[in-house]
């Protein structure tokens, strides 16, 4: 019987203080994976051949870590080159990692997505997972909302900071993100509770640079004119931190109300109609009504005309 190969992961911190966590968890050999398969765990600090961290195939770490500006998020990243999936890294290890530590991977071979769906991820998609915590269960299912969000709005920035054509990525409700008609990311929010505490795993596939099987963002560029700049995994991830942390912030001391506007600007589905279907209690048979969407709600429903809830179970959004 051949031995298991071992999955490498490496550690870099934002500052002194995360590069501290960093060294305790590779010395007391901490981090797990959920099949307990062997580890390589290794410092960014120790690594001689950092540049090869950089290339176009590898997540530029050096160009994530200066372009990050958050206080929080992010600034514990763990990147491999290779992972059967970020999120299941990030929710193996949830107790022994800062709120905030980042997963990231070139490729994914069990990438995870809702309905326990299972994929490969190919070179050029942006993965990554992350931790926070939350106290408030009732508004836990909206922080897939606020991620989303964040994603379509550090895009917007990137672009504008860089002088390059905007790209109109959009939300499809709850946790897609289309550009052109068609699917270039995804969110996964998963969550436990433990010690009166919400322990959320928030992950994101995009595709950055790798235009099958859909697109991508950097296709989308070349086709608008711009040959000349492509967007990074690792500015892009970055971005997202920067935004995810001040839209976090807001909707933790303001509710969803303070990013409701910016939401339904983005988002696809305003005046859009869709069929609801509902199953009648006392009979096999299932009801359609045609309802106008109207926005989303705060209990992660969306409102619409002739109908008060579509729950997203019985919403069928094409």
């Amino acid at each position: 019987m051949e031995p298991q190969s071992s999955t490498t992961l490496v550690l870099c911190g934002k500052t002194t203080a995360e590069n501290e966590v960093a060294l305790r968890l590779k010395t007391n050999n901490t981090l797990k994976l959920p099949d307990d398969s062997p580890l390589d765990v290794a410092l960014y600090s120790d690594i001689e051949n950092r540049e090869r961290i950089g290339d176009d195939d590898v997540f530029g770490i050096n160009s994530y870590m200066s372009f990050l500006s958050t206080s929080r998020f992010g600034k514990l990243l763990i990147y491999s080159p290779k992972l059967a999936s970020t999120h299941d890294v990030v929710s193996k290890n949830f107790d022994e990692l800062p709120v905030g530590a980042v997963c990231v991977a070139d490729v994914q071979s069990k990438g995870r997505g809702r309905s326990k769906n299972l994929w490969e991820s190919p070179k050029g998609c942006l993965l990554f997972s992350f931790t926070l915590q939350m106290e408030d269960g009732r508004v836990v299912p909206l922080v897939q909302y606020v991620v989303s969000l964040a994603m379509t709005e550090a895009i917007n920035d990137l672009c504008r900071e860089n002088g390059i054509p905007p790209l109109d990525v959009r939300i499809k409700w709850p946790n897609d993100l289309y550009l052109d008609g068609l699917k270039v990311g995804g969110i996964l929010c998963t969550s436990t509770y433990k010690s009166k505490k919400f322990n959320v795993s928030a992950g994101i596939g995009l595709n950055v640079s790798n235009e099958k099987p859909t697109t991508c963002l950097n296709t989308v560029l070349q086709r608008l004119g711009c040959v000349t700049h492509q967007l990074q995994r690792g500015d892009i991830m970055a971005a997202f931190f920067n935004k995810f942390e001040s839209f976090y912030d807001m909707f933790i001391n303001q509710g969803f109300q303070a990013l409701d506007e910016l939401y339904c600007k983005t988002w696809l589905h305003s005046g859009q109609r869709v069929t609801v279907q509902e199953k009648n209690e006392n009979e096999d048979q299932i009801s359609e009504n045609v309802v106008t969407i109207q926005g989303p709600h705060y209990i992660c429903c969306l409102t619409a005309k002739d109908a008060l809830y579509v729950k997203e179970d019985s919403i069928n959004v094409s």
